[in-house]
């Protein structure tokens, strides 16, 4: 396939895929339990939640990684099986998609913070994204996607490892980094504080490729992010958003509200500012994507 930037500075739209976890969990995926195991225990699954996502339209197939890297792995004691749980996660898309999609590798927080506010050393979180990186990129991805970020700091420490692996691998990836914002009576920042002219700042200096948000509540507020983020960076914007906020319903189970007509319809407002990736988060499924394919395919 020919390269996402490639087709990007061509001034293309690409579809990205939608929600991972909320799939897995109609698939048998229990609370607290660590998701990347499907890699290796039920890899047939994962597969078909990307053969789903190809055939509703999706051009980019994130893998099962969003917490497999080697920090985030140890609150299961996994961290030993990194590399395997990676391989595992790209192994089964590529079957499932071959080469009719390119696929992301997903890069989620570390999940423990920071010096000062916290104790973990910025080294400490570099070496472990760094790794992970290392381990998608030998099986194979076309993409690495650092996702839902909520510190700059961190995210810019993510995507200087990334470039590093790739350095060591002499390996050149389109590297996407995307934060995730909440809406404040000031306007859009992170849970840390970041606002959407300080992320796409630092996203875009430390080196990213394509740069945007994902998750939040819902794609009626991506439509003021992205529109923050055209004003402040010239790079490709990414969003991909959820179905609304989740209502937790009878026995617990979450649903999200946003059909995905409503989402399709939002999405073409994020076309209108110039977003040129536009997929799902939590709470999106095959037919969110579809009814995006088909606004794009019918522009």
């Amino acid at each position: 396939m020919e390269d996402i930037l490639t087709r990007l500075r061509r001034g293309e739209v690409i579809v990205g895929d939608g929600a991972l976890g909320t799939q897995l969990m109609q698939r048998g995926l229990r609370q607290g339990e660590p998701p990347e195991l499907f890699n290796v225990d039920r890899p047939e699954v994962i597969g078909e939640i990307a053969a789903l996502y190809l055939d509703a339209g999706a051009e980019i197939i994130e893998t099962n990684t969003f917490g497999a890297s080697p920090l985030r792995l140890e609150q299961f004691g996994l961290q030993d099986r990194m590399e395997e749980l990676n391989r595992g996660a790209v192994e089964a898309v590529r079957r499932a998609v071959g080469d009719k999609a390119y696929i992301a590798g997903s890069v989620g927080p570390c999940a423990k913070k920071l010096e000062p506010l916290g104790e973990t050393a910025p080294a400490d979180v570099s070496g472990s994204f760094k790794a992970q990186v290392a381990a998608l990129l030998a099986a194979g991805v076309d993409a690495i996607c650092i996702e839902t970020m909520m510190d700059a700091v961190e995210a810019v420490i993510a995507i200087k490892a990334a470039q590093a692996a790739m350095r060591e691998s002499g390996t050149k990836l389109p590297v996407i980094a995307t934060m995730t914002f909440n809406k404040t009576p000031q306007g859009f920042f992170t849970l840390m504080g970041n606002s959407v002219k300080a992320a796409a700042e630092a996203l875009g200096g430390a080196g990213a490729d394509i740069v945007g948000s994902n998750c939040g509540d819902g794609m009626e507020s991506m439509v003021g992010i992205a529109r923050e983020f055209r004003a402040h960076t010239k790079l490709p914007v990414i969003i991909q958003g959820n179905a609304g906020l989740p209502v937790q319903g009878e026995g617990g189970a979450l649903t999200y509200p946003d059909s995905p007509e409503h989402v399709a319809g939002k999405a073409a407002e994020l076309l209108a500012l110039g977003v040129q990736i536009v997929g799902g988060c939590c709470g999106t499924s095959p037919e969110h994507i579809r009814a995006i394919r088909k606004l794009v395919d019918g522009r």
